[in-house]
């Protein structure tokens, strides 16, 4: 008999009422606003009412470099959170809500794994509660009155060329990265070139997951910059009266869902910003509500400690004021495997030569948590049957000379059983000495700053602008960003630009092609390598994998 997938495991599993789960971590049904009985949205106004309770130890969790063999850091995330519970800790967990694109595209569905699960996984990986067609909506809206604008006169004299607001859709589709769009005859608009991007690119899902309430998004939305004059002028969202629309179709995405683990631990699931593209963290009032209903907070950041942990604590702490207990890195043998050079078809043999030539990658990451963050951290391994006693010695050796314990994760077999060992040395870190700090001032300029990152966190030479990004560096300091965090769009697979440079490389620069202010959202986007925006789909895409029955029963979600 072979093993239960994903989806059939959640499949099984008996959920609770909703309201049970929000008894369990302290919310009155007054404040709930129920989808079905398996999930609900929370009011904010909680976060009020409860501004006099201490806030709960944050836990953040990252990883290393992120391998086509994965990681499990959603899976880890979970389990923790289950194996606090577990240990009599009232623990609550904040996540990310899946975009459509990935979950139909290459990575399938993102609701943790085995018997460290959220559910209803297929609500979560699909529609959910609609904030995701929120977004895109208030994105779009945005798009069309740019564009009426334009059409209608142009008072406010926006040159179509400089626009910079494009379109969304929650879909991997390179064909409309680059588009042409107002053709045939003038009442259709004014024709030129457009593109879209994915809808967790959009700036409106950094301001909603960045919003201390609805007041304060809809200023963010007024904010954001759409593009600029003829004189050279931005124009923004507030100009074309959009953000008060906007905020109305808005106001109940702001809003954090409630839904259960397998193990009916409360878990928030709010927003989803790419890290790669975008600053990779769930929203500030989910976090928040998780402090205040919580001992512990346990959130991720999304891809590897150099990028969503970075942005975690550069942006997301810098504007909240929060300050993470303790750090988890997550880390496979499968993976360090691969940052060895190991083909992912020979990742289950032991390889101990290939494993130590993988390994500068963890205690780079490592090494970032406890010295350049100032974090106290554990190493979590999460385990996969073909682990070698060998190897795993191997890792917690290294490991030992940093002064950093390794823990083994089971909780894909085992749900928070499999977190025992985890959850008690994140209890022991939360007491630890914790020196956190920021990886540079925002009052240093643009360019100082992006070095600041490639050098300390990356462990590049330095950071190098190309012509337009410098003349871009110049204007964004001239009308008075220049003292705004930097949100660093590169690839997910390498500390460089180039995702084919696996390991702990050294001696390299990193190319800033274009940067654009995210006004609103309050960083400024620096684009490197060939991120894209708007991802595609690969050759053989999860959708093809995904089917329902007669009775509505969805299979090969994951």
């Amino acid at each position: 008999m072979g093993f239960l997938s994903d989806i059939e495991i959640a499949q099984q599993y008996k959920e609770k009422d909703i309201r049970e789960i929000a008894e369990t971590a302290g919310v009155d049904e007054k404040y709930l606003e129920l989808y079905g009985r398996n999930k609900a949205k929370v009011d904010d106004k909680i976060l009020s009412d409860l501004a006099d309770r201490p806030n709960g130890k944050l836990i953040l969790v990252t990883a290393i470099t992120p391998t086509p063999a994965g990681e499990g850091k959603t899976t880890t995330s979970i389990g923790l959170t289950d194996g606090l519970r577990r240990l009599g800790k009232k623990a609550v967990v904040a996540l990310r809500e899946p975009s459509l694109g990935p979950v139909f595209g290459i990575k399938g569905g993102a609701a943790g794994g085995g018997y460290a699960q959220v559910v209803p996984m297929e609500d979560i990986n699909l529609h959910f509660t609609g904030d995701f067609h929120a977004i895109g909506a208030a994105n779009n809206l945005l798009a069309a009155l740019l564009d009426n604008h334009i059409y209608q006169g142009n008072a406010l004299r926006i040159d179509p060329k400089r626009i910079t607001w494009k379109r969304v859709v929650d879909m991997n589709d390179r064909q409309l990265r680059s588009i042409v769009d107002g053709l045939g005859t003038h009442t259709n608009g004014v024709a030129r070139e457009d593109g879209y991007d994915i809808t967790v690119a959009s700036e409106i899902m950094a301001v909603l997951c960045l919003s201390s309430s609805i007041s304060d998004m809809k200023e963010r939305l007024g904010k954001m910059i759409v593009g600029y004059t003829y004189d050279n002028e931005p124009v923004t969202a507030a100009q074309l009266k959009a953000q008060g629309a906007m905020c109305a179709l808005l106001k109940d995405a702001i809003k954090p869902n409630l839904v259960q683990t397998l193990e009916g631990t409360p878990a928030l699931i709010h927003g989803g910003p790419f890290a790669n593209i975008a600053h990779g963290c769930n929203s500030l009032m989910a976090t928040r509500m998780a402090l205040k209903l919580g001992d512990y907070a346990v959130t991720e950041a999304g891809f590897g400690a150099d990028l969503g942990a970075e942005k975690f604590i550069d942006i997301k702490c810098r504007m909240a004021g929060l300050a993470p207990s303790a750090v988890v890195i997550v880390a496979t043998v499968r993976a360090l495997k691969h940052h060895g050079g190991v083909a992912k078809a020979d990742l289950s043999s032991e390889n101990l030569e290939a494993l130590e030539k993988g390994m500068p990658n963890l205690l780079r990451h490592v090494e970032n948590v406890t010295k350049v963050y100032g974090l106290p951290c554990v190493v979590a391994v999460n385990r996969f049957p073909t682990d070698t006693e060998a190897e795993l010695n191997l890792i917690r050796a290294k490991c030992r000379e940093l002064d950093v314990k390794v823990a083994l994760s089971e909780v894909w077999a085992k749900g928070g059983a499999g977190a025992a060992e985890l959850a008690e040395e994140v209890v022991r870190l939360c007491e630890a000495p914790n020196h956190f700090r920021y990886v540079y001032d925002t009052d240093l300029s643009i360019e100082e700053k992006l070095n600041a990152i490639v050098k300390r966190v990356y462990h590049g030479d330095r950071a190098v602008l190309t012509g337009p990004a410098v003349k871009q560096a110049e204007q964004l300091e001239r009308l008075g960003f220049g003292n705004l965090p930097i949100c660093v769009a590169k690839t997910q697979y390498s500390f460089t630009d180039d995702a084919k440079a696996l390991g702990a490389p050294e001696g390299f620069e990193v190319t800033v092609r274009n940067l654009k202010v995210s006004a609103g959202a309050g960083f400024i986007v620096a684009l490197t390598g060939d991120v894209m925006t708007m991802p595609g789909l690969p050759k053989k895409p999860s959708a093809e994998n995904i089917d329902v029955d007669e009775n509505g029963r969805i299979s090969g979600l994951f």
